[in-house]
């Protein structure tokens, strides 16, 4: 979910480009959008399992993304065990939870030996346990997060359940975007992402919540009521996403953490909502529905 209140955080080279009152290049931003979400909304419906291969496409991506930005700060993170680590916490899926958490575990070790003998057991590693800290966030902060959307995948009506709550989260950040832009006037956290208002929180609660229990009640065939609980989950993990990443990004001092999505940045941009909703979606629907 691109940040509905946009942080810049750097100055860059570039030409000035025409932006909303909430940062965005709002025609390319919906026109992005509404490609995603018509991808989405195909293979969610008529071939779920297709979600698996969408995962492994992406994550990949937004991983990188996140190496190349912490690369350029001076991090020196495994790329290779951590890519090779996040295809199997996607696909090991097939094997449930467990599949996951031992993709996750496995991967962790990995990457604990390469970045120890990476550069050859004869020298020292430098700033070793800065870089093992940073790559198990973002081991855990992508691909795993991740997982848990396509565990959902699994479960009845997986297709569904996988597209209510990527539908919630999208409904929420419209509701955000729509209510900071026209009555934002109290900022929420300006130290971390000046344009974040309580308003644009009150939007989001709003179109987040109806959302689910439209989409619990009619697409999943489950009690109305269970979608209360988890717009709410959904909303609050999303905003504190956006939050999460844009103060990585002023620790970084850069605006995106990459430019494949016109009007959104880079992948990681766009689903720094997704991820740990994606966590708190499964928790609630599988205790819930």
């Amino acid at each position: 979910m691109a940040d509905q209140q946009a942080d810049p955080v750097a100055e860059t080279s570039e030409p000035p480009k025409k932006a909303s009152r909430a940062g965005r290049n709002l025609p390319a931003a919906i026109g992005v959008g509404v490609v995603l979400g018509a991808m989405a909304i195909g293979i969610l419906n008529f071939w779920p399992i297709g979600w698996l291969p969408v995962l492994a496409v992406f994550i990949p991506i937004a991983t990188y993304e996140v190496i190349r930005r912490l690369r350029d700060a001076g991090y020196d993170l495994p790329a290779i065990p951590l890519l090779l680590g996040g295809q199997a916490m996607i696909w090991l899926t097939f094997y449930g939870p467990a599949g996951s958490l031992g993709a996750y575990g496995g991967t962790i070790v990995v990457c604990m030996v390469w970045r120890l003998v990476g550069h050859g057991i004869r020298e020292a590693p430098v700033n070793y346990l800065r870089d093992i800290s940073a790559t198990v966030l973002l081991a855990s902060w992508v691909p795993l997060f991740a997982s848990f959307s396509a565990l959902l995948i699994f479960q009845d009506h997986g297709g569904s359940r996988t597209f209510t709550v990527i539908v919630t989260v999208v409904f929420a950040d419209i509701g955000g975007y729509v209510a900071g832009v026209l009555f934002g006037k109290h900022l929420m956290v300006p130290a971390i992402s000046p344009k974040k208002s309580w308003e644009g929180l009150g939007g989001s609660l709003l179109f987040g919540v109806t959302a689910a229990v439209l989409s619990v009640a009619f697409l999943m065939d489950r009690p109305a009521w269970v979608g209360v609980p988890l717009g709410l989950m959904l909303v609050i993990t999303g905003v504190l996403g956006d939050l999460v990443e844009s103060q990585v990004k002023r620790d970084l001092g850069i605006k995106d953490m990459g430019t494949l999505l016109p009007g959104h940045g880079g992948i990681m941009d766009r689903i720094d909502a997704m991820l740990p909703s994606a966590v708190a979606g499964w928790i609630v629907l599988t205790l819930l529905a």
